[in-house]
């Protein structure tokens, strides 16, 4: 009679069946369906990954599933050996069918020719023949002892990259995004349950079938035309939702994968080291990213007490976390919990510093430094228009609302700008130098301006929000006036 051993590997994820004879006909169809596969060289079957099924079946044949004894890098190494094994054979060969051409190739010594004609010419040309499948055969084995030696290397180099932390800490990113998607679904199923409890009456069940996400009512995409025709009823349309968003919630396979999966990533956890317990700053900022990791739908946390948080989803937490809709634990209970889930609390990134350079104050002037500053932008348009063909026209200062700005300042041909001014009062803009935009000053404040019934010679408006407080801007304005003043009047003179 065959006996069987089973054996499960958390550092590649498969089952091994070990069988101690040849398996009759069904048992054989009955393995080869579950998706094993013989390792003639190993002597046993394996999975490609481990499923419920699965492990069903060993444990049928087994009567339980052990931790397999050999490593993944014992195992590679055993590989190894075998290919280079396999290589040195190649190798062997090659040399072989080398020497035996060199030895046919003795009866061209010297350039010797074929005699055409002469009785020899057979002989010659099959022993021409024998050398160049010869030195074939040499090349040939010389390619496949190349080959072997590169998937032992191969081997070598899997085994080994399968344990390193990187390697090993992405693999755990791989893990917590499995195991949210299966915490979605349990999710979903929970939300489709919470929707069918309003929905009872038939006309109910007909528009929700017709207008509603069939993922968010775990229905099939044709149970509303089969409603539709008549095929089946709405109340059992309804309850065949009810029963297969149930069979997601309390069904064994995904409550089983979701087991498999904390398994396997507290192996993952346990060969890079102990998960540190976070003796930083408690948030629920860091409860919900915690929870959200692991799964939990939409998780809102809140500080209700001190050193007290409650953490509430609109579905059932992830069982590992809570059997509840919500979970109020202490602040040394939370660290606790974060530990044994194997969570770590990401460190903050510093931030790149900007290539920009930092924003000068936005300033609202008040209404008589907006006219003085508006009065040097028109005295320097005079001065700037003296002798040109056309004369300087001034411009008055606008009011205006916050409102009415904010729906006129976008785009190129806004009707109203920001811009920026240096301590001269002058606007500052980007002018070319050599092959690089520079600024034509260094700006002290932004203010606001308007183009409505701008003209050629005519200066910018500064404009006043009228419901917003003033502020003084930082500049001379007094000085800047004089200064404008005084030039106007030497132009006028000249």
């Amino acid at each position: 009679m065959t006996s069987f051993t089973a054996t499960y590997s958390p550092e590649d994820n498969k089952i091994r069946i070990y069988a101690s004879s040849r398996l009759d006909a069904e048992t054989y169809a009955q393995v080869k369906e579950a998706g094993f596969k013989w390792a003639p060289k190993q002597e046993l079957f394996v999975a490609p990954r481990w499923t419920p099924q699965r492990e069903d079946l060993a444990i049928e044949l087994a009567g339980e599933i052990e931790a397999e004894e050999m490593t993944l890098a014992e195992r590679a190494a055993m590989k190894a050996e075998r290919l280079e094994g396999l290589a040195d054979k190649r190798h062997a060969q090659a040399n072989a069918f080398a020497r035996r051409a060199d030895e046919l190739s003795q009866a061209f010594y010297m350039g010797q020719p074929i005699l055409v004609g002469h009785h020899s010419e057979r002989g010659a040309r099959k022993t021409q023949e024998r050398m160049h499948s010869a030195m074939t055969a040499a090349v040939k084995a010389e390619k496949a002892a190349g080959y072997w030696l590169g998937r032992a290397s191969s081997a070598e180099h899997y085994a080994s990259r399968k344990s390193d932390p990187r390697v090993r800490a992405n693999r755990i990113k791989m893990l917590l995004a499995e195991l949210r998607d299966l915490q979605r679904g349990i999710n979903r199923a929970h939300a489709a349950l919470a929707i069918w409890e309003e929905i009872t009456t038939d006309e109910q069940i007909r528009h929700a079938l017709g207008n509603r996400d069939s993922r968010e009512l775990w229905s099939g995409y044709d149970l509303y035309y089969k409603v539709d025709k008549g095929e089946i009823t709405p109340a059992d349309a309804r309850q065949q939702c009810i029963d297969g968003a149930t069979l997601a919630v309390n069904g064994p396979n995904r409550g089983r994968w979701i087991e498999h999966v904390l398994h396997r990533l507290a192996f993952e956890r346990s060969m890079l080291g102990d998960v540190p317990r976070y003796d930083g700053e408690l948030t629920p900022v860091i409860i919900q990213a915690f929870a959200r990791e692991h799964g939990a739908e939409s998780p809102k946390c809140t500080a209700i007490a001190a050193a007290v948080f409650r953490l509430e989803s609109p579905v059932p937490l992830p069982a590992h976390i809570a059997s509840a809709s919500t979970l109020e634990l202490s602040e040394s209970d939370w660290r606790d919990l974060m530990q044994g889930c194997g969570y770590t609390v990401p460190e903050k990134k510093t931030r790149r510093a900007s290539r920009k350079p930092d924003a000068v104050p936005l300033i609202n002037p008040s209404a008589e430094q907006a006219r003085q500053l508006q009065a040097v932008w028109n005295l320097r348009m005079v001065a700037a228009c003296k002798g040109k063909y056309g004369a300087a026209k001034p411009a008055e200062i606008y009011t205006t609302t916050q409102a009415i700005y904010s729906e006129n300042y976008k785009g190129d041909y806004a009707l109203f700008k920001t811009v920026e001014i240096a301590a001269d009062g002058r606007r500052v803009r980007m002018d070319w130098q050599g092959h690089e935009r520079v600024r034509s000053g260094e700006p002290v404040a932004r203010i606001r301006i308007s183009t409505i019934g701008s003209e050629f010679y005519k200066p910018d408006s500064v404009v006043v929000i009228t419901d917003k407080p003033g502020k003084p801007l930082p500049i001379d304005l007094d000085a800047l006036e004089a200064d404008a003043r005084h030039a106007a009047a030497e132009e006028t003179a000249a």
